[in-house]
């Protein structure tokens, strides 16, 4: 009798251990994040540490620039993605019908207008080769700033949608070079100026608070955000990704590590 009840308690132990050890491994997961190479990248390693202490385990995945990391979630290359602020995913869902959507604000980036051959916008000369990135939003949002700051009138109410076809009054006579987002930076050589994303700026050794001629107000609509496919908004590692990014330990990284020129959202 003692060797039967022995032999079930024994049998009853090991079941136990087997169901904790299952139901360990379905507590973990492992997910693919996009984000952009730069503050999006260093941000996402810390991410990373605190998701892994909660099983959630995330492989980041870099891009260099702004159209893949969107058409891969929607692929399902890509579990996430944090990189845009919501007027590109509001563009990028409409112009391509993608199913992806906004689960979490993030960061914000102010936009900055850099260069080499000036120390500020006074002595922009007439007919300066000025910069702006070539994608929709960003070239509108950097149009939007100049306007801001008296170098260009643009159509009443185009808001993010202006182009330089857009600007009606331009009394330095710009000329507008529209590139890539990510190549704005290497472009100060052969521009008098250019609008470059912060982080960008940041990727190529730019201090936004110290190398910029001008600044966005950081109150603006350019929060930035994480991104899922439409039908995984409410999987519980979304609710993870989510937690570990708005945690103490990435907001204190962030405040240190990037001394205001990346600001947090949450």
């Amino acid at each position: 009798m003692l060797n039967k009840r022995a032999l079930l308690r024994s049998t009853l132990a090991l079941a136990a251990a087997a169901t904790l050890g299952f139901a360990a491994q379905a507590q973990e997961k492992t997910i693919k994040v996009g984000v952009t190479a730069g503050p999006h990248a260093q941000i996402m390693e810390v991410v990373k540490k605190v998701a892994a202490k909660n099983g959630l385990n995330i492989k980041i995945v870099e891009f260099g620039d702004y159209v893949q990391p969107n058409a891969a979630l929607s692929a399902g290359d890509l579990d996430a993605n944090s990189y845009q602020h919501r007027p590109y995913l509001d563009a990028q869902v409409k112009d391509r019908g993608y199913k992806i959507s906004w689960v979490a604000d993030t960061v914000n980036f102010p936009i900055g207008i850099y260069s080499k051959k000036i120390k500020k916008l006074a002595d922009l000369p007439t007919g300066a080769k000025f910069g702006i990135p070539n994608d929709p939003t960003n070239g509108g949002r950097a149009l939007l700033l100049l306007q801001s700051l008296g170098l260009i009138k643009l159509k009443d109410n185009v808001g993010l949608k202006a182009t330089p076809l857009d600007v009606v009054s331009n009394p330095k006579k710009l000329k507008f070079v529209e590139l890539d987002a990510a190549q704005l930076p290497r472009s100060l050589d052969d521009l008098e100026a250019s609008t470059v994303n912060t982080n960008f700026a940041i990727s190529a050794g730019l201090n936004p608070k110290t190398d910029a001629i001008a600044l966005e107000s950081a109150k603006n609509p350019y929060v930035n955000i994480m991104v899922v496919r439409d039908a995984d908004k409410n999987q519980p590692w979304v609710a993870q990704l989510i937690k570990s990014y708005h945690s103490d330990e990435v907001r204190q990284f962030i405040d240190k590590e990037f001394k205001g020129s990346v600001l947090t959202a949450f």
